[in-house]
């Protein structure tokens, strides 16, 4: 994983899914002993193997790893039956029919920057093996489909490394000479080699307990650097409401003694679900109120019970290969997902995870990375960790569960998980449960998973007032994405209502029904490319239609008139449709505003724009936490994406002078709901507490928007306050974006607060980066030449250089180009240091092709100056080449 490239090295091959064959070599067991030291750890393997194909040519992965010694049962192996790999592997020549082989390595953990395998991070050692780490620990045949029982031996010195953690249970530990001591460890489960998990060092434990409802009785513990034992409270309480709900909802029991978490601040992903030991980043453990945002809570407990969740789906059962990986992740979106909406608020848990669907996954299907749930080809498998796997593949899981309904689904889970518990397993076998427990077929479902790109839902309508017959006809195209020209239709599934003119829900009875069975709500399923849905029995008036409620679907909906659009934002039921035909109705108006800018009009709060606002803070208080979301206009980024060209000068102008008119037009309101919203008490994190937050601080943006108003006042004084650091951030959010004297003032105030807080200090360096002030590109340069900023923490990447690049369009795309410089500077910088983070930042230069031909020129420049980097890691390669393959 992550190999370099030298400059004059052929291009890195494509692994391709139709080539996948199975392993010439199963393990059965693996018995590993680890004497830990920073720079020279040794490690002793001993695999027994049993040959199944017809090879007898063992080959085993191996990366960055120093060969000592191998023999085979019990004979020393050398050349020519023992041969180095080029790539960093072994092959070993006429291996028998069963045997074990036994490999003694070193490696040094202190120099592995790259976080992947065993590494250190503020001298304790932890792993992660995700997707192909472990090759980087010993050498082995690392792939998902080689599962094998682990029994692991560590041995360290005592004073630094008292902690001595690995999968399973423990197995026993003793005392050894000269101030060392050992632990071992036994997994009864088969994994793959990615599910291996070490950890050990200095750390302290957060201790609980579950008994699940067969009586098993489960030691809890989160293991955390000593002095932050107070900041694990929510995630523990996440820990036990997961393994509750996986019961009730699955019948899912967790199966082992002991379950823990270990947190650490290195970390090149959010967590990681090794077996009995799930490895944190601290972003998602970590929290007190005075440190920690609503949305870091919210953040925990959706992690938390996502790696959890992953003990059946993706543990026991886990993938045959890399490209099934939505398997395990697409499913598990959807139950950490599910299980959000039950603790919370249903409604606004699923807004906000389509507006990340949106905000992510959407402009990568129509970006140079578009690429199927279950990707064709890769170069390198970690860049395949996105928002299509994820995200999308948990919209599939979901559709899914529309059309066969929820007992079925719930069915097609017990029949998946009893086939195939302790198996690697492909997509198929997931659909193929399903389909059998429904009756259903899936076949066109599967096409979901096979094709690239969000498809596009157009909605056209007629109506006949004599006869109240009303034809609703919907057609669907899928745009051409990079190696797939042509697109069939898939199922779509459209939860619909009708409206009459008076708001009031009509019944849905299709040609042909009884009148009796008439609902107001119903699912149409759009098969083909066009296909019209009759319905009759309606009044004289027209109906307005309601579509994708709930977002049925992961499409993008158009073809509904701005006046039906502020209808439904005024008066539907349905949240989701609510909600988004307001933002249908803002984005059509901005991108009005922007062509109009262009012609050298000002811009102007448009009145129907108005009145859904105003329809908004009507019925504010009664769902603070809805009215949050509806009163969000839509990103700069979104409003690009409905472009041929984009213009991020002229949206961003466009979005700033609305959101000043939205103050200044509402100012008496804003200001009431901030005073009337004021928290008192302690600090709380459950749903009313989160919505009000979020409005008051929505209605404090807008007021500091405005010229005459009292906001940023307001926002000096809220930030003095300091009552948690959700209202903090969103006050120093408005003055990092403002002129006012209290601004440097205020930011020095809290980097002197909090600079030993890297958590904290990571939003400080995230606030400076998105800001609008017209100097941010000229501060992010002098941000990445801060004491406190560091290339090796992922997280300080993130906060900056991510930040900067995904979220600050407007001065990311500067005429200059000067934006485009710093992201490939940065890039080239870390890729000798952490490849797998810095070919992650090279996504925003690959949206070249939506810019125009001054910017995409520009853009093109610097994604070929990374390119003829000498070294370049596969992943970045990956990632550029496919950027400039556009062109």
């Amino acid at each position: 994983m992550n190999a370099p490239l030298d400059s004059s090295a052929a291009t890195p091959a494509a692994i391709h899914r139709q080539d996948y064959r199975p392993p010439a070599f199963l393990v059965e067991s693996v018995d590993l002993h680890f004497s830990l030291h920073p720079t020279a750890t040794r490690v002793r393997a001993k695999l027994a193997l049993r040959r199944q194909g017809e090879s007898r040519v063992l080959e085993l992965d191996g990366e960055a790893v120093t060969l000592i010694e191998a023999s085979l049962d019990g004979t020393r192996l050398a050349a020519p039956r023992l041969e180095m790999l080029p790539s960093g592997g072994l092959r070993i020549a006429d291996a028998p029919d069963s045997f074990v082989l036994e490999t003694l390595v070193e490696i040094s953990p202190e120099a592995n920057t790259e976080l992947s395998g065993l590494y250190l991070s503020g001298g304790n050692y932890f792993t992660q093996c995700e997707a192909e780490g472990f090759r980087r620990i010993t050498f082995f045949p690392d792939r998902p489909d080689v599962m094998a029982r682990y029994s692991v031996t560590m041995e360290a010195d005592r004073a630094t490394c008292p902690v001595l953690l690995s999968n399973g249970n423990p197995a026993g530990s003793g005392e050894l000479p000269e101030g060392r001591h050992w632990a071992r460890w036994e997994d009864p489960h088969p994994k793959p080699s990615y599910l291996f998990a070490l950890v050990a060092g200095d750390l302290v434990a957060v201790r609980d307990r579950f008994t699940t409802r067969s009586g098993r009785d489960v030691a809890l513990a989160i293991y955390v650097r000593d002095g932050d034992q107070d900041a694990c409270g929510h995630a523990m309480a996440s820990l036990k409401a997961s393994m509750a709900w996986d019961e009730a909802e699955y019948g899912l029991e967790y199966d082992l003694d002991v379950f823990n978490i270990a947190a650490v601040s290195d970390f090149n992903m959010g967590a990681m679900e090794n077996k009995g030991l799930n490895i944190f980043n601290t972003k998602y453990i970590l929290a007190r109120p005075e440190t920690a945002t609503d949305a870091d809570y919210e953040g925990i407990e959706t992690v938390v019970s996502h790696e959890y969740f992953h003990n059946w789906t993706g543990n026991r059962v886990t993938c045959r290969d890399w490209f099934q990986l939505s398997l395990k992740e697409g499913l598990t979106v959807f139950r950490d997902q599910h299980f959000s909406e039950f603790m919370g608020s249903a409604a606004v848990k699923r807004l906000a995870n389509v507006r990340r669907l949106r905000a992510a996954q959407f402009p990568e299907d129509a970006g140079p990375m578009a690429h199927p749930v279950r990707p064709d080809s890769y170069v390198e498998i970690n860049n395949f960790y996105t928002a299509t796997v994820y995200q999308k593949g948990s919209e599939v899981v979901r559709m899914m569960r529309e059309l066969i309904g929820a007992a079925n689904f719930r069915k097609g889970m017990d029949l998946y998980i009893a086939r195939h518990d302790n198996q690697a397993v492909t997509i198929e076998d997931f659909v193929r449960a399903m389909q059998d427990a429904s009756g259903l077929d899936l076949s066109r479902f599967s096409r979901w998973y096979a094709q690239a790109g969000t498809p596009e839902l157009r909605v056209e309508d007629s109506f006949d007032p004599a006869t109240g017959r009303y034809v609703l006809t919907l057609s669907q195209t899928t745009p051409p994405t990079p190696g797939q020209p042509e697109k069939q239709p898939v199922p779509i599934p459209v939860a619909m209502g009708l409206l009459g003119p008076d708001g009031a829900p009509l019944p849905l009875r299709l040609a042909g029904e009884n009148a009796a069975e008439a609902p107001e709500e119903r699912v149409l399923l759009l098969e083909e490319a066009r296909q019209d849905f009759v319905f009759e029995g309606l009044g004289e008036g027209k109906p307005i239609p309601s579509l994708l409620r709930g977002f049925s679907a992961p499409v993008k909906l158009s073809g509904l008139p701005l006046e039906s659009l502020g209808f439904l934002a005024a008066r539907d039921s349905d949240p989701f449709v609510r909600w988004e035909s307001g933002q249908q109705y803002a984005t059509a108006e901005m991108l009005r505003l922007v062509a109009a800018h262009r012609a050298g009009e000002a811009p102007a709060l448009p009145e129907g724009l108005a009145n859904i606002i105003a329809a908004v803070l009507d019925h504010a208080e009664s769902d603070p936490a809805f009215a949050a979301e509806a009163l969000a206009l839509p990103s700069e980024d979104f409003v690009a994406g409905q472009m041929t060209v984009a213009d991020p000068e002229a949206i961003h102008i466009v979005r700033q002078a609305l959101r000043r008119e939205i103050g200044a037009r509402f100012a008496p309101r804003l200001a009431a709901l901030h005073d009337g919203l004021e928290n008192s008490g302690p600090y709380r994190i459950d749903g009313v507490s989160i919505g009000r937050r979020a409005l008051r601080n929505a209605a404090l943006s807008y007021l500091a928007q405005a010229p005459g108003t009292d906001g940023l006042p307001r926002a000096r004084a809220q930030f003095a306050a300091g009552a948690n650091m959700t209202d903090v951030l969103a006050a120093l959010r408005v003055l990092v974006d403002s002129t006012d004297p209290a601004r440097e003032e205020a930011l020095a105030a809290f980097h002197a607060r909090w600079r030993n807080d890297p958590l904290v200090l990571d939003k400080w360096f995230a606030l400076q980066a998105t800001s609008s002030r017209a100097d941010t590109l000229v501060a992010v340069q002098a941000l990445a030449l801060h004491p406190d900023f560091d290339l090796r923490n992922p997280n300080r990447v993130r906060a900056l250089v991510g930040a900067f690049a995904a979220g600050n369009p407007v001065h990311f795309h500067a005429a200059s180009g000067e934006g485009y410089r710093f992201l490939a500077e940065m890039v080239i910088a870390l890729d000798p240091v952490n490849s797998q983070v810095a070919a992650r930042m090279v996504g925003p230069l690959g949206d070249w092709k939506r810019q125009n031909e001054q910017r995409a020129g520009m853009m093109r420049a610097e994604l070929q100056r990374i390119l003829a980097r000498p070294n370049l890691s596969k992943g970045t390669f990956e990632k550029v080449s496919k950027s400039l393959a556009m062109d």
